[in-house]
């Protein structure tokens, strides 16, 4: 509730510590405006304090956002890199698993570039940059899922040793960008959302990894097909978290 009342106001943290029912608030204009806000929800809202921005915060805030602003750049040409490598390669060696992923790819690059939009910007565009990069990675999960459902009905059958060595190049470059984005998953709800795509890919490529080598070994498509499906619910979940980030 607090958080909807502030959503259109100039404020670009907000700070709650429930069990001392404080709420900090960073912000720009008037301090009286912000309470007037939150007077009405009738939770008892009274300002305790209010000071300016000393010179050293303020300093140390623009670092946080130039290294923010940074890690996302890196995050983001690794994924879009990772989607056209992927793509390629799920496309030559048949695999549903690696399309999948491929998408999910393309989903972090997007969702990074939004993050990257939101860096130093106000409470509600961070939390708008979220919520459009929920629903581009809902769209493309459902992409995903009927891109695999088209290949069991058609019986595509995938190349496994492709699978597995392009998967393991995924991996390594996922568990870097999950690495870079750890430090700040305590960060802004934009910073929040990209580690939770990045913490979802390390998981799909060890299920790909894994269906490339249940292909090679029992001779069949219908590992690449699961874990296709898994890939495809697991962004969807994920899609799902970020659009209920607040």
């Amino acid at each position: 509730m607090i958080r909807l009342r502030l959503v259109d106001a100039p404020v670009t943290a907000l700070r709650f510590d429930l069990p001392g029912r404080v709420l900090t608030v960073e912000h720009g204009g008037e301090s009286a405006e912000i309470l007037a806000r939150l007077v009405p929800l009738g939770y008892g809202a009274v300002l305790t304090a209010s000071s300016l921005l000393e010179p050293g915060e303020a300093m140390v805030a623009e670092v946080e956002e130039a290294t923010e602003a940074s890690v996302l750049r890196i995050l983001l040409a690794i994924n879009a890199v990772m989607f056209v490598v992927e793509l390629g390669a799920g496309l030559w060696a048949r695999s549903a698993g690696l399309v999948a992923d491929a998408m999910d790819m393309f989903a972090d690059a997007a969702v990074y570039g939004v993050a990257l939009y939101a860096v130093g910007r106000a409470a509600q565009h961070k939390l708008g940059a979220a919520r459009f990069a929920g629903v581009l990675q809902l769209l493309l999960a459902l992409a995903a899922l009927g891109d695999t459902v088209r290949r069991m009905l058609a019986g595509v059958s995938p190349e496994p040793l492709g699978m597995v060595g392009v998967a393991l190049l995924a991996l390594a470059a996922n568990v870097a960008c999950l690495w870079l984005i750890s430090r700040h998953r305590d960060g802004g709800v934009h910073m929040r959302a990209s580690y939770i795509f990045s913490a979802n890919d390390v998981i799909a490529n060890l299920g790909v990894i894994t269906a490339g080598v249940l292909v090679g070994w029992v001779g069949s498509p219908w590992p690449d097909w699961v874990i296709g499906l898994v890939i495809g619910v697991l962004v969807l979940t994920g899609a799902i978290k970020i659009l209920r980030l607040r």
